[in-house]
């Protein structure tokens, strides 16, 4: 499991700035364990399929830097129709489908996949812990449980500093794939200053359009395609 450290040569933000231009500016250092990096290599590999490429790059900046690629020439929705390739990829159809026709999302199942969440996926979004959280139902009914996921500073969006990234091959695919692949309904809620994340199983995703994502700027300095002025990020809504 990998074990992040804080980089001795990173600043702390600097107050009263608008926090786009200054969100979460000490960089976390990880020492990826072997199971860590054998997770990275094949997340890699079948990105790298995806592109219909060979997967040459190594380590977890590797997989940043395909990752981009999957960005290029292609607009959000051809973006995220491409991860669900990757998603599929890595778990058999059959799977897919016994899980879809013997679990319904309970109580009991929404909180064993925080549960699981927090054990399986450290390597690509850091350290993370299981909390109590509201699930509102359809009908408005309202019920606590376990099935939260707080992801205290996301690796993959820290590395990328990139809004695009995060929503449209993060958020945006892996809401869809545990909802409609799995059955299981997920949200999840990115904070863009301090790159923590709120995961929620059992929750139904809103529409993007209605979600402060759908607003947020590039983070300025760190994104090249950051307007001077903030505006929402442009390969947020192409």
């Amino acid at each position: 499991m990998s074990s992040p450290l804080s980089s001795p040569t990173s600043s702390p933000a600097t107050p009263g700035l608008d926090p786009t231009t200054t969100a979460a500016t000490a960089k976390t250092v990880y020492h990826d364990s072997p199971l860590d990096r054998l997770c990275i290599w094949l997340f890699s590999r079948k990105i790298a399929n995806a592109l219909g490429q060979k997967h040459q790059g190594s380590g977890y900046d590797g997989f940043v830097t395909l990752s981009r690629q999957m960005m290029q020439g292609r607009n959000a929705a051809e973006q995220q129709a491409l991860v669900a390739v990757v998603l599929r990829s890595l778990v058999p159809a059959p799977v897919l489908w016994l899980i879809r026709t013997l679990f319904s999302p309970t109580r009991l199942v929404c909180e064993l996949n925080a549960w699981f969440a927090t054990q399986l996926f450290e390597w690509l979004v850091g350290p993370c812990e299981v909390t109590e959280v509201e699930i509102i139902a359809e009908d408005g009914t309202r019920r606590r449980q376990r099935s939260g996921v707080h992801i205290k500073k996301c690796r993959y969006l820290e590395d990328s500093q990139c809004v695009g990234l995060c929503v449209n091959l993060c958020k945006q695919p892996t809401q869809r794939f545990f909802t409609e692949d799995f059955g299981i309904p997920l949200t999840m809620t990115p904070n863009f200053e301090d790159f923590s994340c709120e995961m929620v199983f059992g929750q139904a995703p809103p529409p993007l359009e209605t979600e402060d994502a759908y607003q947020q700027p590039c983070l300025v300095q760190r994104c090249e395609l950051a307007p001077p002025e903030p505006r929402p990020c442009p390969k947020v809504r192409v």
